[in-house]
This record gives C-alpha cells, sequence and structure tokens, in this order.
C-alpha cells in the first residue's frame, strides 16, 4: 500500500478549476471483477490463473501487453478474441462492482466548490455513461468522455477532444487516475496529475515515477483545505 505517512499530501497544481476522473480503479472499484473475468478466459486456455498481486504488478495499456504478460498467445489466436471476450465477461460482471467508499463524499466536495468534474475512460463510452449513471453521479460531471470501441485505443484522442470542447487549459485543471497510463496521457495533455495506490496498478509502480501517490481521495479534501 502507499506510504502510510503521506498525510500532507503535495498536489502539482494549487486549487484547480477542473478535474478530470479516470473511471476504472479511480472511482470504480471494479478490480475484483477484472480479475474474475481474466481467470475465466485464462482458465479456458487452460492456462493459470492471477492472483491480486500479480494482476496489480502486469495490468497495463496497451493492454495486449497485459494479456500477453497474463500467458495469451497471439500467434495461436488473434488479440481481438480474448479482448472482446473479456468485455463480455465484464458486462455480466459489472452490477457487482461499486463505487470506492469516499467517491461520493469527494464529488460532492468539489460540486460544492464549483470546480468542474470530467470523466476520461477507456471504457466504451455509451457503456461508460450507462455504468455512471447507475451509480447514481451522473449529475457531478459536466462531461464524459469514453472511447469508440472496446479494445481502449484511443483515451489520449478524447482527451484532447476534452480539453478542446471544454474550453479547459490544462495549466488549471487536475487529472486523477490510478495508472501509468493515465499518468502518459496528462503527460501528453500538459495535465497536472495525482495517481491513486488502490487501484488496478501495483502502488509502487506509481511510486517509481516519483509521482504524488495518494491512498485515498480523502487526501484530497485534506490538501484543498489546506493546514488546520
Amino acid at each position: 500500500m502507499p506510504n502510510q505517512h503521506n498525510q500532507d499530501v503535495q498536489i502539482p497544481v494549487s486549487r484547480p478549476d477542473t478535474v478530470i476522473w479516470d473511471w476504472n480503479g479511480t472511482l470504480l472499484d471494479d478490480k475484483q471483477i477484472c480479475l474474475r473475468g481474466i481467470n475465466r478466459l485464462l482458465e479456458r486456455r487452460k492456462l493459470a490463473p492471477l492472483d491480486m498481486d500479480r494482476y496489480r504488478k502486469i495490468f497495463t495499456f496497451p493492454v495486449r501487453s497485459y494479456y500477453e504478460a497474463a500467458g495469451f498467445d497471439f500467434s495461436r489466436e488473434e488479440f481481438e478474441v480474448p479482448a472482446e471476450e473479456f468485455i463480455d465477461e465484464y458486462r455480466l460482471l459489472l452490477p457487482e462492482a461499486g463505487l470506492f467508499p469516499d467517491v461520493l463524499q469527494v464529488l460532492a466536495f468539489f460540486r460544492q466548490r464549483g470546480i468542474r468534474q470530467y470523466v476520461l475512460s477507456a471504457m466504451e463510452q455509451q457503456a461508460l455513461v450507462r455504468s455512471i449513471d447507475e451509480r447514481g453521479i451522473l449529475a457531478n460531471f459536466q462531461g464524459i468522455y469514453g472511447i469508440g470501441d472496446n479494445l481502449a485505443y484511443s483515451k489520449l484522442l478524447r482527451g484532447r477532444e476534452l480539453l478542446k470542447e471544454n474550453q479547459i487549459d490544462p495549466k488549471h485543471a487536475l487529472m486523477i487516475g490510478d495508472t501509468l497510463h493515465d499518468l502518459e496521457v496528462a503527460g501528453e495533455l500538459g495535465l497536472n496529475i495525482v495517481l491513486v495506490g488502490r487501484g488496478h496498478q501495483h502502488p509502487d509502480r506509481l511510486f517509481r515515477q516519483g509521482q504524488t501517490v495518494l491512498e485515498n481521495l480523502e487526501q484530497l479534501k485534506r490538501w484543498y483545505n489546506g493546514p488546520d
């Protein structure tokens, strides 16, 4: 887990006017269903299952690399076959995934302070909107930006559209995610970013990049309010 003494969070922007949230692993706690889904695919191919620690150590983007690390052999089948198969499993399991326990309070905290909030995700657009709406938090966001397919290829493109369409100055915006891919996307977009170490990638991987890594979203409130 992230450092337990990291209570005074250092955020690389002072009181942003915009927060851009990742969805999976940042607001939605879907690690367990992702692990169960990929293990179903591995079992069908008579491959060794993953445990959560191994999953978080190999999960990455592009997801093809993650599948290869998990044991899939793309000389025997096309990548799109297990990728689409996983999406089917994920859809079946998705109702079991809930929000992290501090999400509602933190979304309300920023909303009450007039900070615009958006979601930028590698999840397919319609599924993303439906998933957010079903959890009762759609009204918190000024925009939802998912991708056009299930292969998680174009999060950066959607991020550029998000900034342009909403006239967001990256210098005054904060992205919050849980993976090194979020870090890469933020870098390309010129966004400030903090990472959360309880999502899809092991916190040790995030710390190695020298980034601010949160234990939870409550730390954002402590940072914004400043010292007591």
